[in-house]
Parts: C-alpha cells; sequence; structure tokens
C-alpha cells in the first residue's frame, strides 16, 4: 500500500508568480499538499512567456510549476474575490510575493485574511522585506545580488562583480519560505493559530554570507573576489590537465597529505612553503605553479582516478548538458518525465528531498492557465 505524502490534507493558496513563491510552493505540492495557483486570466503567471519554448509553453514555467492545479481569477473583481476569500476559508497555508501593502489595498492582507481564518499561515515573500525603508522597493534577483554584495566577490580579481549564473536569491527565499511554513504549521498544532511569516530575498541572501563576511569582520577590509580560489584554503580551485579542467578540494591537513601522494609528489609535505594551510596561502602563487606543472603532464580522467583512489574530494568541470548524463542523477531520480498536456513528456528537475517511509511521488503536470478553474469554483 502505498504511503501517504507527509503534507497530505494541506490545502495551500499559491498567490506567487516568477520563482521564489512558485518553487516554494511546488516542492510543497511534491510532498502531498493540494496547491491551488491563482492566476490573471488573460496571460497568467510573467514566466509563461518567457523563452525558450517548448511547443509554444514556457520552459521557465514548466520547471517550477508541477504539482499544483490553476485557477484563473481576476482579483480586482467582486467574483473574483469572493472565490479567493472561500478558498482562502479552507486554506492552510497561504503564499503570497506582491509588494507590501498590494493585498491589503484588494482586502487580503495579513490581518484581514486571520478574521476570515485564523488558522492559516500566511507567508509573504518579498525583496525587503515588510518593515523597513526599503520595503516597497521591487525584489529581483540580479538587484538582490549586487546589494548584498554577492557580486562584489563573485567574478575574477581583475574582472568586473559578476551575477551568480542562477537566481540564488530567489531559491534561497524559496527554501526559507518552506522552512517558516512548516515551522508555523508545527506550531498551530499547540496553538491552534495561524501566523505571518515575513521572508525577504535581501535577508536571505545576507545569511548565508558568512565567509565574506567573517573576513570583512576580521581584518576591517572587504574580501574582494578570489576567482575559482577559496579565500581561506588552498588548494580548493580549479586547475588544468592536459585536456580540460579539475576541480580540488583539499581542505584539511590530512587530504593535503592524501593530495601529494595522489600526485606522487610527497616532498611537497615537506616543503616550508607548502606545509600548511597558512603557509600555501601566503605562496598561493608559487604553489600554483608547481601544481600546475604536474597536472601538465596528465588528463583530466588520470587525475581524477588518482585521486579518488587517495579520496581527495575532486571533480570535474563539466557543462550542464555533461552534468545531466551522469548516471547519478538517474541513480537520485533528479530528472523526471512528464506528461503535459499540450506538449507531450517533458524532462524537469526531481525533488532532492529523500523520505525513507513517505516519499514524495509527483503526481501533476504543471498546470494550463485556468485548467482547474472549473473544478475549483464549483465546490
Amino acid at each position: 500500500m502505498e504511503a501517504t505524502p507527509p503534507l497530505h490534507g494541506i490545502r495551500v493558496v499559491d498567490l506567487t508568480r516568477v520563482l521564489a513563491g512558485p518553487f516554494c510552493t511546488m516542492l510543497l505540492g511534491d510532498m502531498g499538499a493540494d496547491v491551488i495557483k491563482i492566476e490573471e486570466p488573460q496571460h497568467g503567471d510573467e514566466t509563461r512567456g518567457w523563452a525558450p519554448f517548448v511547443d509554444g509553453s514556457s520552459a521557465y514555467f514548466l520547471g517550477v510549476n508541477r504539482s499544483k492545479k490553476s485557477v484563473a481569477l481576476d482579483l480586482k473583481t467582486p467574483e473574483g474575490r469572493d472565490v479567493l476569500t472561500r478558498l482562502i476559508e479552507t486554506a492552510d497555508v497561504l503564499v503570497e510575493n506582491f509588494r507590501p501593502g498590494s493585498l491589503a489595498s484588494l482586502g487580503f492582507g495579513y490581518a484581514q485574511v486571520a478574521a476570515i481564518n485564523p488558522r492559516l499561515v500566511y507567508c509573504s515573500i518579498s525583496g525587503y522585506g515588510q518593515t523597513g525603508a526599503r520595503s516597497q522597493r521591487p525584489g529581483y534577483d540580479v538587484v538582490i545580488q549586487g546589494e548584498t554584495g554577492l557580486m562584489d566577490v563573485t567574478g575574477f580579481p581583475d574582472g568586473e562583480p559578476t551575477r551568480v549564473g542562477i537566481a540564488v536569491t530567489d531559491y534561497l527565499a524559496g527554501l526559507y519560505a518552506i522552512q517558516g511554513i512548516l515551522l508555523a504549521l508545527i506550531e498551530r498544532q499547540r496553538s491552534g493559530k495561524g501566523q505571518q511569516i515575513d521572508l525577504a530575498l535581501f535577508d536571505s541572501m545576507l545569511s548565508v554570507m558568512h565567509l565574506p563576511v567573517g573576513i570583512l569582520l576580521a581584518t576591517g577590509e572587504d574580501p574582494g573576489r578570489f576567482g575559482n580560489d577559496h579565500p581561506s584554503i588552498a588548494p580548493y580551485e580549479t586547475i588544468r590537465a592536459k585536456d580540460g579542467s579539475i576541480i580540488v578540494a583539499v581542505g584539511n591537513p590530512r587530504l593535503w597529505v592524501q593530495f601529494c601522494d595522489a600526485l606522487g609528489r610527497r616532498d611537497l609535505c615537506d616543503d616550508s612553503r607548502f606545509r600548511t594551510n597558512t603557509a600555501r596561502l601566503a605562496n598561493r602563487d608559487e604553489l600554483r605553479a608547481t601544481l600546475q606543472a604536474v597536472f601538465d603532464t596528465m588528463g583530466v580522467d588520470e587525475l581524477i582516478e588518482r585521486l579518488e583512489a587517495h579520496n581527495v574530494p575532486c571533480g570535474k568541470l563539466r557543462s550542464v548538458k555533461d552534468a545531466l548524463a551522469d548516471p547519478q542523477v538517474a541513480a537520485r531520480d533528479m530528472l523526471l518525465q512528464l506528461e503535459y498536456p499540450t506538449v507531450g513528456p517533458i524532462k524537469v528537475l526531481g525533488n532532492p528531498i529523500k523520505l525513507s517511509r513517505t516519499p514524495c511521488v509527483i503526481r501533476r503536470p504543471p498546470p494550463r492557465l485556468g485548467e482547474h478553474t472549473e473544478e475549483i469554483v464549483s465546490h
């Protein structure tokens, strides 16, 4: 008999669009929540119009909107607001990423909704939070990356500050939102009351800047950019081989010895310039030149084989296409095939949360705009 999903019976009203909110609600849906995505009738979630397209459907939208139902509602009309009110009356969770105050003007701010359903967990995701001088500013990933200092520590020392290649601030906010929602649901079991979760992309990104902030607080200076090097560990970087590049992560003294043994250069362990991590950081240029001379003589596969035989963390520098071809992806169910009504089979990334007794079973493909409006409104 199939196990009941962990969030079975939890109804989520999803008023989000683009990425942080949809990513959050998709993962809730994967785990069994009944997620009802509310979209404006004409165009729906903005990402439905973002290229590239798969037979007319946005690959971006398809990637973060499975495990949901779509209901098309115009919240500027009395009829649309009435349907949303009825959904809120039976919901456990509401997730929204409107600009702070916007939903209140429509009658669905937290205080208004709590009066309708005191048990509701209300999660607000925004760029800068519900409070503070910047609360009314729109929040976009690239702006948040710049304003939190992330871009200033990303890229090479002689280059421009660089955006991380994915919308990391949105994904972080989405993951924190899930944690907040689950915490509030657990607390509700004791108190019987819901509460508001105030989740900001700005806060989320700052919360994981421990290393650069630590360097700043310890030295009084901004850490700057290190390219593929690590500011506190060496070697912990990308190094060229004869036929490609390899990443090595020599994170402690034991691994340094194993690394040298793998390369047949145990003598480096006794070299005063490289004996300790502190010494290696102080002599990073000499270390890089020494290692490059060794790596120039070997190919990537030989180096990987040598390093893995000595349990040294290492890996190939891959393209996204190469990464998805790794057998580990299939072994971990991290690339799934779903049937989309107007497209046919589509592939999407899997859920990384692997529960032993109640694993997620993804049954619902991304919805067409308004696909479930009649089903939901008629009940």
